[in-house]
């Protein structure tokens, strides 16, 4: 199978150059009260800037918003892009790293973007206009080639070792409402080709309440070659329970790119964790790996303890910080939702 040359997809772990968060300025995808949002939003770039240079996208009101709320804070910068929504991981763009430099200086020399098209997950929040040009915005910032291979893909929808495995949930992927005549296979032939892929996991399930039809950062994560952590609900009346026995199964069974039976490490998520009577996709497997740190989501409950004691275990030398997500939850996502990883080269 070619690759796109010269090129390959890294894992979150590997150095960043910074990390793009979108603010949020639209209440249409969140439950309960919006004003405390833009609060969190807020003390998690102040979590993250020590770590990293983070860069924040916004226009007009809601750019003066950022930039009035973050005045001060070191390593922030706050960029004019205009924003439909705030989940970055999933409209921004998926870079790719460039392999060593060949001999004689031959080969690529600085990472490039790969720029999907976006529907807003399927036709569910329109209008969605804006953000369908913000992962070409973002590029032509960083003043990168942009490779557009012409099909539907959240960034949220696929999770990578680095070393050429990817693990996909079919449900957000191979999708009518997304790509509309493509067969699993030719998305597969797709997600090889212009993301440099060997090898393709495909799983399935959702949690209940999580509109991206199942995205993958909520459900299974690589820490490291050959090593998955994957999201368990062992309370059998969560209407999660079933299908998260099911990916802890295929998982287990599964070789990646190097042909390793994966380590999986299952983490208990919450169990009918809900508000206003909503059940919400509160998962502890949607962190975001920082330099140097792991910005872990919790939610006041049981689970809390133990996720992030087995996180800690999968990242010797990072720093793991707890971030209380209980108010971000309502908008049916996390940290590693709302976070796009620009790595260095």
């Amino acid at each position: 199978m070619s690759h796109v040359d010269g090129y390959r997809l890294p894992a979150e772990w590997e150095p960043h150059a910074a990390t793009w968060i979108a603010w949020p300025h639209r209440r249409a995808t969140f439950l309960g009260d919006f004003a405390v949002i833009p609060e969190f939003f807020a003390r998690l770039i102040r979590l993250l800037a020590p770590w990293e240079p983070v860069r924040v996208i916004a226009s007009g009101a809601a750019l003066a918003d950022a930039q009035d709320r973050l005045h001060g804070v070191a390593n922030v910068e706050c960029i004019d892009i205009p924003t439909n929504d705030s989940w970055l991981r999933d409209t921004g763009p998926v870079f790719l790293t460039p392999l060593e430099q060949r001999a004689k200086g031959q080969g690529a020399s600085r990472p490039v973007a790969v720029c999907w098209e976006w529907n807003a997950w399927g036709g569910k929040y329109p209008p969605w206009d804006l953000d369908a040009k913000v992962s070409r915005a973002i590029a032509g910032r960083l003043g990168m080639t942009v490779v557009s291979p012409g099909v539907v893909l959240e960034g949220g929808a696929i999770e990578t070792d680095g070393e050429r495995t990817l693990l996909v949930n079919h449900r957000c992927v191979d999708d009518p409402k997304r790509n509309p005549g493509l067969p699993r296979g030719e998305l597969e032939q797709v997600l090889r080709q212009q993301l440099s892929i060997d090898r393709v996991i495909w799983l399935g399930g959702d949690l209940a309440g999580d509109d991206t039809d199942g995205h993958i950062d909520q459900l299974a994560r690589f820490v490291a070659p050959g090593r998955v952590v994957a999201a368990r609900q062992s309370d059998r009346l969560d209407p999660n329970s079933a299908s998260l026995a099911e990916n802890l199964a295929q998982l287990e069974a599964a070789v990646d790119a190097r042909g390793r039976r994966l380590e999986v490490i299952p983490i208990d998520i919450p169990a009918r964790f809900a508000f206003a009577g909503t059940q919400l996709p509160a998962s502890h497997l949607n962190f975001y790996v920082a330099n140097g740190a792991v910005m872990v989501p919790v939610f006041g409950g049981p689970t809390d303890e133990a996720a992030i004691h087995t996180l800690a275990a999968c990242f010797p030398g990072r720093r793991i910080v707890p971030v209380d997500c209980q108010e971000l939850v309502r908008g049916r996502g996390a940290l590693h939702c709302i976070t796009r990883d620009q790595p260095a080269g």
